[in-house]
């Protein structure tokens, strides 16, 4: 049974905005190292895992080096392995359709998960159902159709990719719930954020072994995709630490924001660094998107009642 603990919810200030704005740009930034690493020749599946378990390494030693608890018990392995998993999976569909569908459509899918999340916390009563964040629900994932209409009609082969892409927020927004709600007690979120990349590692280890077996040695033989992965490892310890940071600060439906700036950012390289002809009905469709999020924060300045929280447990990075 899942429990309320951990991180506060303040209001969210200064501290919060500049970690969004962080996190959400070092997401767009790591779909594209994705993509150059694609066009380089590395086994997608296999890069994804190995830039995991690197990053993982990197945040634990950042733990140990500021001497923050390290418990390893039935709680932290379950938080690592279902975290993990609901990291790793829809990060992998992301790797795998980017050559299909392109790194600026799946950008742009990563706006989703605050309307996702938002919906699933009023129906698990951690939020008020306000009228004002519905309508903004409704007008970016009427957003999202759009995009996903449009994509789906304009380039062969793609439509099933498309689709599929779109379940990606859903997955998003259940790992962003089940973060708030299972944070272990005393946990710092350095310490978290080192389990579920090991988590996520080990959820894409059968799937590498499966789909590109004997690929491994092409990351450390490739000088354009070693150097990849080591700016992906780079990328993902920065990512993943303050993205755990943000959630403890600010809670999931705010932390669900960072796709909204990584959605702006990774359609801007993709077009811009990328080459990428910008999605069909993008300006209807950033529109609708733009719309719906600013009535979705207006809603949340007018609630009374934010995500509740049975413990006023501080975790310190």
């Amino acid at each position: 049974m899942m429990t309320n603990v951990t991180p506060t919810h303040k209001r969210p200030g200064l501290q919060a905005i500049g970690c969004l704005l962080l996190v959400g740009t070092f997401l767009a930034l790591s779909l594209t190292i994705g993509k150059l690493a694609d066009e380089a020749g590395a086994p997608r599946l296999t890069f994804l895992m190995a830039a995991m378990a690197g990053a993982g390494l990197v945040l634990l030693g950042i733990a140990a080096a500021r001497h923050r608890p390290l418990t390893f018990d039935r709680r932290t392995l379950e938080y690592a392995a279902v975290a993990g998993a609901l990291f790793a999976l829809p990060n992998a569909l992301a790797f795998v359709a980017v050559r299909h569908v392109g790194a600026g459509f799946i950008s742009l899918s990563f706006a989703f998960p605050i309307l996702i999340t938002w919906l699933l916390a009023v129906l698990l009563s951690l939020e008020r159902l306000r009228m004002l964040r519905l309508l903004g629900v409704l007008l970016g994932l009427s957003g999202g159709l759009v995009l996903a209409t449009a994509k789906a009609g304009g380039i062969d082969g793609s439509p099933g990719w498309a689709l599929l892409v779109l379940a990606m927020p859903l997955v998003i927004a259940l790992g962003n719930l089940y973060r708030t709600l299972r944070w272990p007690e005393a946990s710092s979120p350095v310490f978290l954020a080192a389990l579920m990349m090991f988590g996520g590692a080990a959820t894409l280890l059968p799937l590498a072994l499966a789909l590109e077996p004997g690929q491994l040695p092409i990351l450390f033989t490739r000088d354009a995709v070693l150097r990849l992965l080591a700016v992906e490892i780079t990328v993902f310890s920065v990512l993943y630490l303050f993205y755990f940071v943000l959630q403890k600060l600010a809670g999931p439906v705010y932390l669900s924001q960072i796709g909204a700036v990584a959605a702006v950012v990774g359609t801007l390289i993709a077009v811009l660094a990328l080459g990428e002809a910008p999605p069909p009905n993008l300006g209807l469709a950033a529109l609708l998107v733009i719309v719906g999020s600013l009535l979705f924060q207006r809603g949340a300045r007018a609630a009374t009642q934010g995500l509740k929280s049975t413990s006023g447990h501080q975790a310190s990075t």
